[in-house]
């Protein structure tokens, strides 16, 4: 357990991880770790291929979808690449592993007369918390971020000069985001507000209403309330929000690399999954519109 917090630890402060990446490792490496003590009577850096093998069959039989599985590969892969280069153990037992080849699901997303009935003609209150919920809800919509990087955003973030966003990612990489007026006007009207009703100085963007830096099961509620209104997708997660704009705007044909840059992709791969969305709407208008389309 001491080698697993060593590693969460040099993933929190030397690679700056979002604590809800670190909080998945951890999960992770603490079940795999469980497993073969009690399978096999072994330690971390006694682990063959074999075991490794093993405790992914045991995931399969207990209906462990592909891609959870994958991810709990790469954390194992992680941490002993991580142990390898700073000589906790001698072999790797990752490098024969290979990942499953999961099933690329095309992603659920609201429609935009969906988003434009919340954001443009739902009443929200006009105290701390209604403007709070809505510049919340237009922040994940016009920019895309993830939750981390909105509960991340600090006011000195927002150019309302240069009508723009600085948003910090992954791996703490910098990207800015250009604003709509009308989204600038919500931020306006939520900080004036908060200046009003509240006394806090904390260089945080978004607050609870006792003043504090907002914590993610907070905001995925505030996103669920709001969404159950308005849609019946399955999911109501902050992240819904994200595919949403990236779906919106391929369909109104904005490049894909601009996408990405908004997105804060890494690599063209990622977003290229909401072409596969397009390409499904596609075939619902065809099939609609031609005259043997029925």
């Amino acid at each position: 357990m001491q080698n697993i917090q060593i590693f969460l630890n040099y993933l929190e402060f030397e690679k700056r991880y979002s604590s809800h990446t670190i909080i998945a490792y951890k999960t992770d490496l603490i079940q795999f770790n469980d497993y073969i003590i009690s399978q096999y009577e072994s330690k971390l850096f006694h682990v063959t291929t074999v075991m490794i093998r093993s405790w992914m069959m045991s995931l399969i039989e207990s209906s462990c979808s592909k891609r959870s599985l994958n991810r709990k590969l790469s954390s194992l892969r992680q941490f002993y690449k991580y142990a390898l280069k700073n000589d906790l153990t001698a072999i790797n037992p990752m490098l024969k592993i290979v990942s499953i080849k999961a099933d690329k699901s095309i992603p659920s997303f609201i429609t935009k007369d969906e988003m434009v009935y919340l954001l443009d003609h739902r009443e929200f209150s006009k105290d701390f918390e209604g403007a709070r919920d809505k510049a919340i809800l237009e922040m994940f919509y016009s920019t895309g971020i993830r939750l981390s990087e909105l509960i991340s955003l600090k006011i000195k973030d927002v150019d309302f000069e240069s009508k723009q966003l600085k948003v910090m990612g992954k791996r703490s990489k910098e990207r800015i985001i250009p604003l709509l007026d009308t989204h600038l006007n919500e931020l306006k009207f939520y900080m004036h507000t908060r200046r009003n009703e509240m006394l806090s100085d904390r260089v945080n963007l978004f607050l609870t209403k006792s003043g504090n830096i907002l914590y993610p099961k907070l905001v995925y509620s505030i996103v669920n309330t709001y969404l159950s209104e308005v849609t019946g997708v399955k999911q109501k997660s902050p992240h819904i929000l994200r595919h949403a704009l990236a779906t919106h705007m391929l369909n109104d044909g904005a490049d894909l690399n601009a996408i990405k840059e908004i997105l804060g992709h890494s690599s063209l791969t990622s977003t290229q999954i909401y072409t596969r969305t397009s390409a499904e709407r596609l075939k619902d208008i065809y099939k609609q519109a031609h005259p043997r389309g029925n």
